[in-house]
């Protein structure tokens, strides 16, 4: 791999960033994700500074600054319409809670604070030149498509626990192998990760699930034990392997969340318990209960008018991804045009509404009505109706007249 980097436009905008530090007798580098993603050849979206300069004169260099995580270190700069995270070189005493260092220590060396970092590929720094700055082989575990912890494993994850997910993740993102020491670590401490807060493992496990790799990460995933703890997961072995045996990858967190339950054997009942323990938002949950109405609905059945309508466009064609991936016959095609095609896409756009039922019908307000108005627009959209209020109105009326009969 290059030890000089071809700098893209998102570093070299924020090279006076670095420059300004430099001049005033300081080091500054680039750090981390960035540079890694760079060599990879990977789109950049940000980046992240380090320096030995300390917060306070990182905030006596420019103007407008704001103190994200002073207490770690962490000052984010606004330069020229940008906003740049800058931390300081650092090191970090124990973790009692496997989660937090007890305290930070800042620091002027470069290497001690790349020290801390979890794996080599995360542990590299990068100068204004381009130039690669590379204390622990980070470059060679890359070339070698590896994730290997810095230095001793089983102290990068005592320090903290979230690595083992990390580790995983990364595995899955990039496609790479875990270094046998690496694995064998995670597999012997695999419990820390109970110390962790659910909100944090979602997070990496969601990533993890998402990658270009994400059998080889569900693979270790499994074999390394960190399944079972993670929320509802602990006996679902056999769903997480069914997980490797999907045709391609995982384009959404809707997929990746439906089939997961129907592997599991879910119902749509037991969607939302299952989901609030991963602390899920409530439109995804809604989401993933009607993406799997409609996965079951699709394996046993061709798409009607009213399951288009019922699941919507967006939930339909990923529906028929889901199908894809489990091998089976996929129709997006079929339920784009029968979406096209539908009277009424939606419940507002039916050509009548409860008032005007009531007064066309001189009936109250009452438990007839929603049953009514469901019948209406299941009419509509099997076109037994046309979507104009006279029709609807004198349909309504008719089957009300035969009701009380």
């Amino acid at each position: 791999m290059p030890k000089q980097l071809k700098m893209n436009e998102t570093f070299l905008e924020a090279v006076p960033i670095l420059r300004r530090l430099q001049e005033n007798e300081y080091e500054a580098y680039f750090v981390g994700g960035s540079v890694r993603d760079a060599l990879l050849g990977k789109e950049i979206e940000d980046v992240d500074i380090a320096t030995s300069a300390f917060p306070e004169e990182v905030k006596s260099l420019f103007t407008r600054t704001i103190d994200v995580g002073i207490e770690h270190g962490t000052v984010m700069v606004l330069f020229e319409g940008q906003s740049y995270e800058i931390t300081t070189f650092r090191t970090e005493s124990e973790y009692q809670d496997y989660r937090r260092p007890d305290h930070v220590t800042f620091v002027r060396s470069l290497e001690e604070d790349l020290k801390r970092r979890d794996f080599t590929i995360n542990a590299l720094a990068m100068d204004e030149n381009g130039h690669i700055i590379d204390y622990f082989n980070g470059m060679e575990d890359m070339s070698h498509r590896l994730i290997k912890a810095v230095g001793e494993p089983s102290e990068r994850f005592y320090e903290d626990a979230l690595r083992m997910m990390r580790a995983v993740r990364f595995q899955a993102q990039l496609d790479f192998h875990l270094d046998e020491k690496t694995f064998a670590a995670i597999k012997e401490h695999h419990s820390l990760l109970e110390k962790i807060s659910v909100e944090r493992i979602q997070v990496e496990f969601t990533k993890m699930m998402l990658g270009q790799g994400y059998k080889k990460g569900i693979q270790s995933f499994i074999d390394s034990g960190l399944y079972r703890y993670c929320p509802e997961l602990r006996g679902e072995k056999e769903a997480l392997e069914k997980m490797c045996r999907l045709n391609g990858p995982l384009t959404s967190t809707i997929q990746m969340w439906t089939l997961l339950l129907h592997f599991i054997g879910l119902s749509p009942e037991e969607v939302e318990p299952f989901m609030r323990k991963w602390k899920c938002s409530k439109k995804e949950i809604s989401t993933v209960k009607k993406a799997l109405i409609g996965l079951s609905e699709r394996l046993q059945s061709l798409p009607s008018n009213r399951y288009v309508f019922e699941m919507g466009l967006d939930v339909g064609l990923e529906v028929e991804r889901m199908l894809e991936l489990l091998h089976q016959d996929a129709l997006p095609e079929r339920i784009q045009q029968i979406y096209q095609q539908l009277p009424i896409q939606r419940r507002n756009e039916l050509a009548v509404n409860g008032n005007e039922l009531m007064t066309h019908l001189n009936k109250k307000a009452g438990k007839w009505l929603g049953p009514l108005l469901d019948e209406l627009e299941r009419a509509v959209v099997e076109m037994e109706v046309e979507n104009e209020k006279h029709a609807l109105l004198q349909t309504a009326e008719t089957w009300t007249v035969n009701e009380e009969k």
